[in-house]
Order: C-alpha cells, then structure tokens, then sequence
C-alpha cells in the first residue's frame, strides 16, 4: 500500500509496531548484509571487548533513539513525500540496530536497559518538532545525522585497533548516517537555532554517558 493511502490511524499503528519491533525483539531486523560478515574474529582482551562493547550499545542506544525520531516525524508530515523519506530512513536504521545487536552479543555484552527511555524521548522529539512544518522536521535530522556523523568518527578512533569488525560496522553506519543528513538538506531541510543545536548536542552526550554502562 502507498504511504499516502495510509490514514492517520495506519500510521500510529505503524508506529507502535517499529516502537515493539525496536525495543522488544532483539534480532531478526536487519534486511541487508551485515558489514562485518566477511571479517574474522580478532583476539581481544578482557578490556579490549568492555571497550568494544560500551562503544557498541552507545551506538547501539543511537539507532534506538534514531527510530524514534523518524517515526515521530513521519507521523506528524504535513507532506507525504517527506513522510515516506523518514519511513525509507528508519527502516534502513533498522539495519544498523540489527548489526550493533549483533556485535554486542559477539561481544559477550547485551543492549542498554533505557532503550525504552532513549525511544520515548526521541518520538517526542520528533512529534513536537514536525508539527511546525516539515522544513523543521528535516532540519531536525540533518542535525541530528551531522553529530551523528561526528559521534560514530569519534568511535572509530576510540575502537580497538584489532576490532575490524566493530571497525566495519561503524564505518558503514557513518556512511548511510551522512547520506540521511545529506537528503535531508536537500528536501529542504531548515537551519536549526544554535541553541537547539546545542540542546541537542547536551541531550546526547546524557545518552552516551548512560548507555556506556547501562
């Protein structure tokens, strides 16, 4: 079915089955092939692997929060295009929540227990922001992907030198991350207020603090 067939009610709808399918089944979400599937295992120590892992559920906590943000715009899009961009968006994250799933049970670790908080928090986010028009929803992503963008190249330098694997998953992750911010911008996306900017900054340097040890 189109997007733009769907009722308002198909969209909430939509949207309580990505919040089930993001926070309560782990695995099984990815559509795409997992970066690190060639790679082989490195040996790394104990405090290579907590490492790897806090790095791992910090990005993984961000694709959580990332579902939550795009679902919460495209419910709130005035304009149907828009809508189907941030729906094609999240489901291409979905590839990356799988992915950091992944790594983090390779890893002998498991996904940040505030998922829930990281979601509900972005939903709202992205609701509030989309109903001043669609101009803001995307500028909230295109911000949202650029310090995305700089978080996931911070990773790769705080990454085991040896965990190639985490190394290509990352890689990749930053990727797809600045292509999201660059359609954005190009759809129109509005230059957010330097304190918006900054609030968003502060917010998800809380969340990397947290899902570091949680």
């Amino acid at each position: 079915m189109e997007d733009r067939n769907l009722s308002p009610i198909d969209h909430v709808l939509a949207s309580v089955n990505n919040a089930m399918t993001t926070i309560l089944r782990p695995g099984h979400r990815q559509s795409r092939r997992n970066p690190a599937t060639d790679i082989d295992e490195s040996q790394l120590s104990r405090a290579e692997k907590r490492r790897s892992a806090g790095l791992m559920r910090v990005n993984h906590a961000g694709e959580v929060a990332a579902q939550g943000l795009y679902q919460g715009h495209a419910v709130t899009s005035r304009n149907p295009n828009t809508a189907a961009q941030m729906r094609a968006a999240a489901q291409e994250e979905l590839d990356h929540l799988g992915w950091c799933e992944e790594r983090l049970v390779e890893l002998g670790s498991r996904p940040s227990v505030l998922s829930p908080i990281w979601y509900g928090g972005a939903l709202l986010i992205g609701a509030v922001s989309g109903t001043f028009g669609d101009r803001w929803s995307l500028g909230f992503v295109e911000e949202t992907e650029r310090q995305v963008s700089e978080h996931l190249t911070g990773h790769l330098n705080k990454l085991p030198n040896d965990d190639m694997r985490s190394r290509a998953i990352v890689s990749k992750m930053r990727d797809e991350e600045e292509q999201h911010g660059a359609n954005a911008k190009a759809a129109g996306a509005a230059t957010l207020p330097k304190p918006i900017r900054a609030a968003m900054r502060a917010s998800a340097k809380v969340m990397t603090n947290s899902a570091y040890w949680i």
